[in-house]
């Protein structure tokens, strides 16, 4: 995988493009002939998706679409920025492509909202329980190229804790998923253990939505994840929340607001049928006590 630039600039710098370019009236076709590339690539300039970001494209278009010196000059910045690599590009093709985008997107997120039904978040996995998964997902896999996908992992997971830029999570998890034993039983022990004392951490909320609840909304939706960015200095340049839904075969990422608003009404619906926080991690560490015995 061939490093193409850090994430949520790269998606800044696409919004701002697609805004300019409908804005004046110029269609794709007289863009994309403008700077000599293919309508795909013109697509994935618009659109935030890895691409190689030329200073020069963007500046003729700035022309061709009539922006000012500022907005030439805040766009030239936005791609300046995009082309500094990620830290998840030292870790080549460990990272699935569906994955990439959403690392990259988490990495830069000031906070996220997540509710899992099967397995947990992978922020909060053990490595113990990330290696049992990835043995599911890839029997075949070389001992070598599994460690280097938990490496990814425990990288993600440094952010819970990183005191100049902690992430803040909001979890809802559906009790069921606590009782699957992944990697057997003293493995889950750990794990849950683990969630445990990640509750007590001041930016991550954790909550579990018990058996008991029978029938819920949650279960017709099924797992998602809403990340939400930092605001940027200049407000408009700041990114929208966005919907992340990962699938077998890929992933797909809804942006559109009345899509992110559907998500975070079905996330206060959940909220209704959760438990609060303590009793979560007090349900969490009775389980934790069953693996363990």
């Amino acid at each position: 995988m061939t490093p193409t630039g850090s994430t949520l600039p790269q998606r800044v710098l696409a919004r701002q493009l697609r805004t300019l370019r409908e804005t004046s009236g110029v269609s794709a076709e007289t863009a994309r002939l403008a700077i000599g590339v293919g309508k795909q690539t013109l697509w994935r300039m618009e659109t935030g998706q890895p691409v190689r970001l030329n200073p020069l494209f963007i500046e003729r278009l700035c022309q061709v679409y009539g922006a000012g010196d500022n907005v030439t000059s805040m766009l030239l910045a936005l791609t300046e920025e995009a082309g500094r690599a990620g830290w998840w590009h030292a870790y080549g093709d460990a990272i699935p492509k569906h994955m990439d985008l959403f690392v990259g997107l988490e990495a830069a997120a000031k906070r996220i909202v997540s509710y899992q039904i099967a397995l947990l978040p992978g922020i909060f996995q053990t490595v113990d329980y990330r290696r049992a998964i990835t043995w599911i997902d890839a029997p075949q896999m070389p001992t070598a190229e599994v460690e280097r996908r938990i490496g990814v992992f425990a990288r993600r997971k440094m952010r819970l804790t990183d005191i100049y830029n902690p992430i803040a999570v909001d979890a809802i998890l559906d009790e069921c998923l606590l009782h699957r034993a992944i990697g057997g039983p003293a493995v889950m022990a750990d794990q849950l253990e683990h969630l445990a004392s990640l509750s007590d951490l001041p930016n991550v909320s954790l909550r579990v939505v018990p058996r008991s609840a029978q029938a819920y909304v949650g279960l017709s939706v099924g797992p998602f994840v809403i990340l939400e960015f930092p605001r940027h200095p200049t407000v408009h340049l700041t990114e929208p929340p966005v919907v992340y839904l990962q699938g077998f075969t890929g992933a797909l990422f809804l942006e559109k607001v009345e899509e992110v608003q559907q998500y975070r009404q079905i996330h206060v619906d959940l909220q209704r049928s959760a438990l609060d926080e303590a009793d979560s991690r007090y349900l969490i560490c009775e389980i934790a006590k069953k693996y363990a015995i």
